[in-house]
């Protein structure tokens, strides 16, 4: 399948990289189709693109290279629309905003995506989690090092 992305341009898109959110995603609800994009090997970023809209793609993190005691408790509903188990458990993501420099990147820690990555279905979860923010800071204490090579 080929669809097309104002940031990739025309891809050519395999059935493993297509994820199903049936109640698309707060903000996009007609949007129920997206191609999952990892970044690079080992990066804890990936690509979320929609499959009719080219303009729509989500940046994602993953929050535990970030956050080690990022924690919710799925509730049993979600689990089972999605069909997790201990034998398939959720991946997890959060969609990250750069509105300016990388070093000011934040995440929504208050709205996590999550994924059945042999189902490639997905829903994001509001949490009820007061002390996680909308607006988190993902590198409060700057850029790492490493992230300052090649020109960025």
């Amino acid at each position: 399948m080929k669809i097309k992305s104002t940031r990739f341009g025309e891809l050519e898109v395999e059935d493993e990289q297509l994820y199903n959110f049936p109640q698309g995603i707060p903000g996009f609800p007609d949007m129920k189709t997206f191609v999952f994009i990892p970044f690079a090997e080992e990066s804890p970023f990936s690509y979320l693109q929609s499959t009719t809209e080219a303009n729509l793609t989500f940046l994602l993190a993953n929050p535990f290279a970030f956050f080690e005691d990022y924690e919710f408790v799925l509730e049993d509903e979600v689990a089972q629309e999605l069909d997790l188990s201990q034998e398939n458990p959720p991946q997890v993501f959060l969609i990250a905003t750069v509105k300016g420099k990388l070093a000011e990147m934040t995440v929504n820690m208050m709205a996590p995506l999550v994924m059945n990555g042999l189902k490639h279905t997905g829903r994001q979860v509001i949490l009820d989690k007061p002390e996680y923010s909308i607006r988190q800071p993902l590198f409060p204490d700057g850029l790492p090092k490493e992230a300052g090579k090649g020109g960025t």
